[in-house]
């Protein structure tokens, strides 16, 4: 289906097993290598007077993608997918935030006051917006180079918390939670009622084309695939979280087939056990941050995930750790992100036959 990853089938098998964090005939992880050289291309390279010029120019995004897709070979579970993107608060642009960019990311600047009934009748989704009609030119840029090469994925999306974070400004949106969580929760109710129309406009076109669910995260899955999040909630207390934003968070879920909620970052890690309970999160992705242990110390947190039966992301694993790795979990659900430490392809097919006996073995 897909030139540059013609075993795609088997894959998307093994990830549809992965979401009920079940296994086909091994678990799940990524691997890949550069193309030799000989059969590189040279991936464009151009000058612009602005990180933003350089953000917008989508002829340069589509050719500059098309040519480093195809200088990678994505083996066993990797696959190629690439996303139109203009950062994380995307989402809030489309409500009139205007965004600044950066070298490798943009942000936003808040557009409310306060959350009064008048200042939020002042904002609206706006499907006419400069940022969503770029993603949709991007989306349709891609999907004319990308059909029968490689997957377009829909863009870094973040509803919910995060959105009205953007709004408001995480500071005074801390102050909200106290002095006025009404508003907090009508305005959740809207953001998601707007989020669900952003995205079934972009699956709507993305799938019409063929193409899979698929996002930044490089899963894909059959119907609507979300990455749930709330880096938000890292700074407010568990009753907040719970009565401000889990309802809007559900409905997000509800909404889809497969959802992988990213839980981002130690503080947020005592949300856990509430998230583990909303049946439409079938997976986790933890981010335990810099300085925390990378895999190893996360074990006990993929151990609570897969004692409840959910599937679960692993930070990237070097080839020679992976013996270690084996012995602290079952391969159920587990999707290793990425192998790391492999040059070439027959140390990729050892990995594959040592991850495909770890799954036997455990069988």
């Amino acid at each position: 289906m897909f030139t540059l990853k013609p075993d795609y089938d088997a894959v998307l098998n093994r990830f549809e097993a992965w979401w009920h964090a079940d296994i086909v005939d091994r678990a799940l992880f990524g691997l890949r290598l550069q193309q030799a050289p000989e059969k590189r291309q040279a991936v464009p390279v151009k000058t612009f007077a602005s990180h933003r010029e350089r953000w917008l120019d989508t002829g340069y995004l589509v050719e500059r993608t098309a040519a480093a897709m195809g200088n990678q070979l994505y083996l066993a579970d990797s696959l190629p997918i690439v996303i139109p993107n203009l950062g994380p608060e995307v989402f809030s642009a489309c409500y009139g935030c205007e965004l600044e960019y950066g070298e490798n990311t943009t942000w936003s600047h808040p557009i409310l006051k306060d959350l009064t009934d008048e200042s939020l009748a002042g904002i609206a989704f706006d499907m006419n917006s400069f940022a969503f009609r770029k993603l949709d030119e991007m989306s349709r840029a891609l999907l004319a180079v990308g059909k029968g090469n490689f997957i377009v994925g829909y863009t870094d999306v973040h509803p919910g918390g995060d959105a009205i974070a953007a709004f408001r400004d995480p500071q005074e949106l801390l102050l909200d939670t106290i002095d006025n969580p009404a508003g907090i929760k009508k305005l959740v109710a809207r953001v998601t009622d707007d989020f669900i129309r952003f995205y079934d406009y972009f699956y709507d076109l993305l799938s019409g084309a063929g193409m899979p669910s698929a996002s930044w995260l490089p899963a894909i899955g059959k119907g609507r695939f979300h990455i749930p999040s709330n880096d938000f909630s890292c700074m407010i207390s568990d009753q907040m979280f719970e009565e401000l934003f889990i309802p809007g968070i559900i409905r997000e879920c509800q909404h889809m087939d497969h959802c992988i909620y990213h839980l981002d970052g130690p503080q947020a890690l005592r949300y856990l056990d509430r998230l583990l309970e909303i049946p439409e999160i079938q997976a986790i992705q933890w981010v335990p941050g810099a300085g925390h242990g990378g895999w190893r110390g996360s074990i006990p947190v993929y151990q609570r995930i897969q004692s409840r039966g959910k599937a679960f992301y692993v930070e990237p694993v070097l080839a020679q750790d992976l013996d270690e790795r084996f012995t602290q979990l079952a391969p159920e659900g587990v999707w290793i992100s990425a192998v790391t430490g492999v040059a070439t392809i027959a140390e990729a097919d050892a990995v594959t036959a040592k991850i495909a006996g770890w799954t036997s073995r455990k069988g």
